[in-house]
């Protein structure tokens, strides 16, 4: 692959070429974790790209529970910037005698059958590994600290019109799949504590669905079954009705966010990511790419299976997020949802 010219090059430079204020960058020391996720990924190859194009001799701590998985994911890229720290943030903390001027905590458990198949697992690394990271932060002495959020936290919001960050909703904790809503809950509370006892500069970024070009391989969530489904030319299953009513938001824009939450955000707030422009149903978005990516060459069919509950799939929400307090620092996004899913796909066909 030449990464010349590949869309996620392109992208990266977008970012680069933005409002976002790359000089205060130079020479600073990063520890990501889950940064053999989407958006640590992501968060690592951008600085990576940035040290590249602008000489900014930023050094990346990245945190992983696997460091072959890590080599594959950056073998195209890795440099004297980038090192390996090994850990299972729910069973250990991280022994690290460096310095740290930011800190991305990226890691969680994302995938739904693990939601249901382990929950305690889920709490455990949600909760126990975020204090990890904040009691790290307050020994470091970090200038920022972000925590990767979701919109999840909003539970089923109560509020008519669009969710802003005050407006949280009801989480049924008597399901086994409220472990990760409720787990961002706790973890955005243990924020604000390290925020007002130690002083840490956190802040939380409530990520709504992001994709787009640098989803991995091993992506299974919807957008990536609707994006395969198209480059195969198969009909899109849906396992549910599709009604739940979402926010999306492209891999750059939100990457972009971060990075101006980590300068700009105040400290102890969370702060919506979204593109307030891709808000649609599930079942509406399986059609918009039957529709706008193939041509109306594959059909869209639902399919529930007897035994969804074991899926773990998040109950049916109607959602949406205002991202105006993101917007007061700077930030807009640039990429709506077709241009979402065709970047995607293009990104999809580069790197095989």
């Amino acid at each position: 692959m030449d990464w010349t010219d590949s869309v996620l090059t392109e992208d990266f430079k977008n970012i680069a070429e933005s409002n976002l204020p790359l000089e205060e960058f130079r020479n600073a020391r990063f520890l990501i974790t889950g940064a053999t996720g989407l958006i640590g990924s992501l968060l690592v190859r951008f600085l990576l790209f940035a040290n590249r194009e602008y000489n900014l001799n930023i050094q990346i701590k990245a945190v992983v529970r696997n460091v072959e998985k890590a080599k594959q994911i950056f073998s195209k890229e890795e440099t004297d910037a980038l090192s390996y720290i090994v850990a299972d943030l729910a069973k250990s903390g991280i022994c690290y005698e460096g310095d740290c001027d930011y800190m991305i905590h990226a890691a969680a458990v994302t995938a739904s059958k693990v939601m249901v198949s382990d929950p305690i697992g889920t709490i455990r690394t949600a909760i126990d590994g975020t204090e990890k990271m904040l009691q790290l932060a307050v020994e470091k002495k970090v200038k920022s600290f972000v925590y990767i959020s979701s919109m999840e936290i909003y539970g089923q919001p109560k509020a008519e019109g669009k969710t802003t960050e005050k407006d949280l909703g009801y989480v049924d904790i008597g399901t086994v799949r409220s472990c990760y809503p409720e787990g961002k809950r706790m973890c955005e509370c243990m924020c604000t504590a390290y925020a007002s006892q130690y002083g840490v500069n956190v802040k939380s970024a409530r990520l709504a669905q992001t994709f787009g070009a640098g989803i991995l391989p091993t992506e299974g969530r919807v957008f990536a079954q609707f994006a395969r489904s198209a480059v195969n030319g198969q009909d899109i299953v849906l396992h549910t009705t599709g009604e739940s009513e979402g926010n999306y938001v492209y891999t750059a824009d939100a990457i972009r966010g971060i990075l101006l939450l980590l300068l700009k955000g105040e400290k102890g707030e969370a702060y919506n990511i979204a593109n307030e422009e891709s808000h649609i149903t599930i079942r509406n978005m399986a059609e918009l790419v039957a529709r706008e990516i193939t041509g109306n060459k594959i059909r869209v069919v639902v399919d529930i299976p007897k035994d969804s509950a074991a899926l773990g799939y998040a109950p049916p929400v109607k959602m949406w997020l205002d991202a105006s307090k993101m917007r007061s620092l700077g930030w807009k996004p640039t990429t709506g949802l077709v241009d979402s899913y065709r970047r995607m796909i293009r990104w999809m066909k580069e790197s095989r």
